[in-house]
């Protein structure tokens, strides 16, 4: 595929398949290509402009209907076929459910387009490795999804590492969730799906791909992992008010150790009710600062400000102790990180750019929930082997 040519701007045909989902149409859809298209498009180094046009396909024709007629896409059909063979879109993106999304890359791929997916990539590690494996074989770019990496909290977060804050890293503490209704008295908030192992539900595989590549990112490779994953609320309703067996975990609470002798614990939970200041936040302790960071916000304690708590249960606590802690400021306008990941894919397509979130890396976070599951049924710690596509 070559770069597009072009003066003033051009068209790019992106093929969207799932967006009638609520992410892959709220953040990919509405806050990244529209986002992108709507502001005129994005500029390449060499001041050509490119203008992406999404081409929507999915199985439920009414809702693809709707979502074009809504905001002005011209292009939609409920035919993958149909729409592979559009020479005009060379992308691929895919939003689907995961038992459907390793068969559309591999169509995908064979039809030349470049591929673009959430994850996980696959359903299992050999899946996710193959998709790696036909992409590099078929010359086509490549790139998963790592949204977490763009959150304000994080990016702050990586600043403080780069500028060496926290002196020799000590250990990672992540606490995500919260809780999802049963759907008895109150509507759940997630498909029921999520909640059934045969369908590919589960927070082991939903969350650990993630964990995979912020650990990663930010603190290094997992090098072992031990995990502990359970099913708290047995029983729930579907959309429909009828009660289902859940078969799939909805908590896991994995210990991830990491170079350096750096130990991450990370508790995830759909069955949690929230008594943080954010859905998520991860505590990173140093021997000279610790900070806590959340989806925008991260805080701070440095060395020479950190108090001496005396432990005496005897007597009431006089000190608030998140009062003790620094807000780090923005220093930055960050975007939207669904829309910069878009377009640091898309001039990694047309510019050759640098993207390092290819599938081999989508692979790993395929391989850490796996090996999640596998030490939790076993109840032992096991090691995370190397991969190559």
């Amino acid at each position: 595929m070559t770069p597009l040519e072009g003066t003033v701007s051009t068209p790019l045909g992106i093929i969207m398949n799932g967006v009638t989902g609520r992410m892959g149409y709220r953040q990919h859809l509405v806050r990244s290509i529209l986002a992108i298209r709507d502001s005129g498009g994005l500029e390449l180094a060499d001041g050509r402009r490119v203008v992406p046009e999404p081409v929507l396909v999915g199985r439920n024709e009414r809702k693809l209907a709707e979502i074009a007629a809504q905001h002005g896409i011209e292009r939609w059909t409920t035919d993958l076929d149909e729409a592979l063979a559009d020479d005009s879109a060379p992308i691929y993106f895919d939003a689907q459910v995961t038992q459907a999304r390793e068969a559309a890359i591999k169509a995908a791929i064979a039809a030349g387009k470049h591929v673009y997916t959430e994850k996980p990539t696959s359903e299992s590690l050999a899946g996710a490795l193959d998709l790696a494996k036909l992409a590099r074989e078929a010359g086509v770019k490549n790139g998963v999804v790592h949204d977490k990496l763009y959150l304000p909290g994080l990016v702050k977060l990586k600043r403080l590492i780069d500028g060496g804050f926290f002196g020799r890293i000590l250990s990672v503490r992540g606490e995500f969730g919260y809780w999802v209704f049963e759907g008895d008295w109150q509507p759940a908030q997630r498909p029921s799906w999520n909640y059934r192992k045969e369908d590919g539900g589960g927070i082991v595989v939903d969350m650990f791909c993630h964990w995979a590549y912020v650990l990663e990112n930010l603190f290094g490779r997992p090098q072992a992992v031990t995990a502990k994953a359970v099913t708290h609320v047995p029983t729930r309703r579907d959309e429909r008010g009828e009660a289902y067996e859940a078969t799939a975990d909805d908590a896991a609470y994995g210990i991830f150790e990491l170079p350096d002798g750096v130990v991450a614990q990370i508790n995830s939970s759909w069955a949690v009710r929230v008594y943080r200041d954010e859905l998520v936040e991860f505590q990173v302790d140093g021997t000279e600062g610790s900070a806590v960071a959340g989806l925008r916000e991260c805080r701070i304690q440095h060395r020479a400000t950190t108090p001496m708590p005396v432990w005496n249960p005897d007597l009431p606590v006089t000190e608030r102790f998140r009062d003790q802690w620094q807000v780090v400021p923005d220093n930055a306008d960050l975007d939207n990180g669904f829309r910069i990941q878009w377009e640091q894919f898309l001039r990694h397509v047309l510019e050759d750019a640098p993207h390092p979130y290819d599938f081999l890396a989508g692979a790993r976070g395929v391989q850490l929930a796996e090996l999640g599951l596998q030490s939790s049924a076993e109840g032992r710690r096991l090691e995370i082997p190397e991969l190559t596509a």
